[in-house]
């Protein structure tokens, strides 16, 4: 239930419902972990109170600053900015000792639409403080990529095969399904996972994939200690492609007979390792000699799962999508549809990844607030992926 803390008869209200709610409960076949906490456990390094106290005045400035120039009569902008402070606490029957986490987030989306042309550019920026925010680098982008859509050709591209380089929004969204999909421990064992329990030990992705769950990186809003009160650890998940061991929840440990890896979390600290490519803005990017053209798609939207015991994803291309030919000149293409497996993905037809990585900010507006960011290299090229449909129009 949402409630307010101090609203206690509405809280006594749900737990009564919740006791009545229970002789209806279907029997498990296994014994579930209630944890026992040892002792108080705070954290507060994730909050930053300059972050907290940001007014929106201040937040009107960063919007107004980082599209500065650039509106027109047909431009128009949009957007969102999302901040706060979120506090997590748990607490139960066994013991008189909670675990308490303080964080404070910034989910930043600047949207910039032509009103009669039907084209939008975006950018976006995730901060756990408020030196995190700059308005230099989402001018920087926006305003070449409107010079793109303004200036250089759009077409409906053919569908076929393409080298294609994902921008850091993409990859987050790419591994955010593989929480669901991939190195599950639960996933693995109801046969919802497209990577076998035999595989540990074994190389699954390209030997460029580094894959390390880090609750250090506070620009991931990490957990420190899980619900159980386990202390969690940088813990290696993907080696140079090799599956270094799945993670497991609690619940998934207790009914499968497995040991628990600190995962019972509502959001995990991925980090994917950068590579040795020196790019990091969209500019540079273009401007790397290629011998083929090379596709860019910097957003994966409505992203699903098509098989899961395959890998196999679909997504579209919608914000910033340009085709960087090979002679040097740019077109942008229409929407585009990518439905591959994440085998290939993240396989051996990886080319490269930047050296240079971003926190992107994955968290949902649905339900109650879990900010969530991955830190991933700004880009990645795969080669020989297939476009299975191609727009006609904006």
């Amino acid at each position: 239930m949402i409630t307010n803390l101090s609203n206690l008869d509405e809280i006594k209200h749900g737990i009564d419902t919740a006791v009545e709610m229970v002789q209806h409960a279907q029997p498990l076949n296994y014994d579930p972990t209630i944890p026992i906490y040892a002792d108080d456990f705070i954290d507060e390094s994730g909050y930053d109170a300059s972050l907290a106290g940001m007014s929106n005045a201040e937040k009107l400035d960063y919007f107004n600053q980082s599209v500065s120039g650039m509106e027109t009569e047909h431009l128009k902008l949009s957007g969102i900015f999302a901040s706060g402070t979120n506090i997590v606490c748990h607490i139960n029957t066994r013991s008189e000792h909670i675990q308490y986490f303080s964080t404070t987030d910034a989910q930043v989306s600047i949207v910039l639409a032509h009103a009669k042309l039907k084209w939008e550019v975006i950018a976006e920026q995730s901060a756990h403080r408020k030196s995190d925010l700059n308005t230099v680098t989402p001018h920087r982008d926006l305003s070449w990529l409107i010079e793109r859509y303004q200036n250089d050709p759009s077409q409906q591209i053919p569908i076929g095969t393409y080298d294609i380089v994902f921008g850091a929004a993409a990859i987050s969204s790419l591994l955010s399904v593989m929480n669901w999909i991939g190195f599950s421990g639960g996933s693995m064992k109801r046969s919802s996972s497209f990577i076998a329990e035999n595989k540990v030990g074994h190389k699954v992705f390209s030997d460029k994939f580094t894959l390390i769950d880090d609750p250090t990186r506070l620009e991931t809003f990490p957990f420190k200690k899980d619900l159980m009160g386990i202390e969690r650890q940088p813990f290696l998940i993907f080696e140079n492609g090799v599956l270094k061991s799945f993670i497991w929840s609690q619940d998934d440990a207790d009914e499968f007979g497995a040991q628990p890896t600190g995962h019972t979390v509502s959001h995990n600290s991925l980090v994917l390792g950068g590579g040795d490519h020196e790019v990091s803005t969209i500019e540079a990017l273009a401007k790397m000699p290629r011998e083929r053209d090379v596709l860019y798609i910097p957003f994966l939207h409505y992203l699903n799962i098509v098989n899961p015991s395959k890998g196999v994803i679909t997504a579209s291309s919608r914000f910033g999508t340009l085709l960087l030919k090979k002679d040097g000149s740019i077109v942008v293409p229409f929407n585009v549809r990518v439905t591959q497996s994440l085998l290939d993905i993240f396989g051996d037809k990886v080319a490269w990844l930047s050296k240079a990585t971003i926190a992107h900010n994955t968290s949902s507006s649905y339900g109650s607030r879990n900010p969530t960011a991955l830190v991933v290299p700004a880009f990645m090229q795969v080669n020989d992926l297939d476009i299975s449909h191609s727009n006609t129009s904006y």
